[in-house]
């Protein structure tokens, strides 16, 4: 398994589905199961945090008088 931290956004979400799946059907042992249901939660919350991140871009983007797209930095940053 790879580093999630060096997943894509949409690399994370397949795995998870993948192991939302695998779950569900019921085929992997006791431990195995565990195993990687908390590489799901950590997924998750991977995916959960790259949503949060590009909905704070998306919030900043600012529409001009003109009609022109800029954005405004985050708060906090200069």
């Amino acid at each position: 398994m790879s580093d999630i931290n060096e997943l894509s956004f949409e690399d994370a979400l397949r795995e998870l589905e993948n192991i939302v799946a695998r779950l569900e059907r019921g085929d992997a042992p006791l431990e195995e199961s565990i195993d990687i249901y908390e590489r799901g939660a950590k997924l998750k919350k991977y995916c959960e945090d790259k949503l949060k991140a590009a909905q704070l871009k998306v919030d900043k983007i600012v529409l001009g008088a003109d009609g022109s797209v800029t954005s405004a930095p985050l708060d906090g940053e200069s």
